[in-house]
């Protein structure tokens, strides 16, 4: 059984963030540059919090600190393709959440890149670690869906 990470299909998320790629998202090489990728993600986790009403970016009481990020790329995604960014909430803990989002060039099928980034929730004042909020709890459960069948698993 190989553990290679495999691209995985729009059906494995629940929530899309629609982003303009820019021009000077290319590289010399003519694709997206590797770091626009996680800019991709910080922006489309965040847009969601924000509309959702569970994150004042200004004045906000609690504030969700990257502490992790992760990327495997499957195909390039160049300007000026428009990225989907699917998400979905993995793990929920007393004051972190580790997503996965899913970047979708245009209609394809199959993400060309899937990352994994975890917020730590803290106080704005002290960045010492909360429990995650009401309203941000609320806001996940949109974004928390069962894990689809794996081959494993539908072999059982």
């Amino acid at each position: 059984m190989s553990t290679r990470p495999q691209p995985l299909p729009r059906s494995h998320f629940g929530h899309f963030e629609t982003i303009a790629t820019r021009w000077m998202d290319n590289d010399v090489y003519g694709h997206v540059n590797n770091v626009v990728h996680y800019s991709l993600f910080d922006t489309a986790v965040n847009r969601y919090l924000i509309q959702a009403g569970a994150l004042d970016i200004h004045a906000g009481a609690v504030i969700g600190l990257v502490v992790r990020t992760q990327c495997d790329y499957f195909e390039s995604i160049a300007f000026p393709q428009t990225v989907h960014a699917g998400l979905r909430v993995l793990r929920q803990g007393r004051s972190s959440v580790e997503y996965e989002i899913g970047l979708f060039a245009d209609a394809a099928p199959l993400a060309a890149a899937v990352g994994h980034f975890v917020h730590v929730y803290v106080a704005r004042d002290s960045r010492r670690p909360v429990p995650l909020p009401e309203v941000l709890r609320a806001a996940l459960q949109a974004l928390t869906l069962p894990a689809p069948p794996t081959p494993s698993t539908l072999q059982a």
